[in-house]
Order: structure tokens, then C-alpha cells, then sequence
């Protein structure tokens, strides 16, 4: 039994990258179309929540009024793809 890798959002992204290029390639029968498709879909839902979970873990140093480094929670500022 081959040893399975276990999933990051690199190895993720690269394989939606493979995914991507296997559909626009037009090769694929519509049943691997299909299934490309739905394993890309949760690919995005994956990557897309390390992201989130990424982001909530930033934090922002910023001086402080007395000159001292202040850690801060990182905001999103307006205009950022969400």
C-alpha cells in the first residue's frame, strides 16, 4: 500500500495547479472532468480555511506610545480579498 502524504495548503495548491491544467487541456472525458472538479472544490474549501486560520494567527508588532514594541491583532483593511 503506497504511504499517503499528508495534505498542506503547498501540496494542495499544487495540485489544483495539476487540476487546472488537466481541464483546460479539454482531454478529459466529462466524468474525469467531473470528478477533477468536485476534488478541486475541496481543495479551495481546504486552502481556504488554512488561510483563514493563517490569518487569525498574524500578529502586528506596533510602537507604543511609550516606544515600546505592542503586539496587536492583525485587521484586514479595506479592499483586501477576503
Amino acid at each position: 500500500m503506497a504511504e499517503r502524504k499528508k495534505k498542506t495548503f503547498e501540496s494542495s495548491l499544487a495540485r489544483l495547479e495539476e487540476i487546472v491544467k488537466a481541464m483546460e487541456s479539454g482531454e478529459a472525458m466529462l466524468d474525469e472532468t467531473l470528478s477533477l472538479y468536485e476534488e478541486g472544490v475541496k481543495l479551495i474549501q481546504y486552502c481556504t480555511k488554512a488561510l483563514d486560520t493563517a490569518e487569525q494567527k498574524v500578529k502586528i508588532l506596533q510602537k507604543g506610545e511609550d516606544g515600546t514594541l505592542e503586539e496587536t491583532d492583525f485587521i484586514k483593511t479595506e479592499g483586501a480579498a477576503q
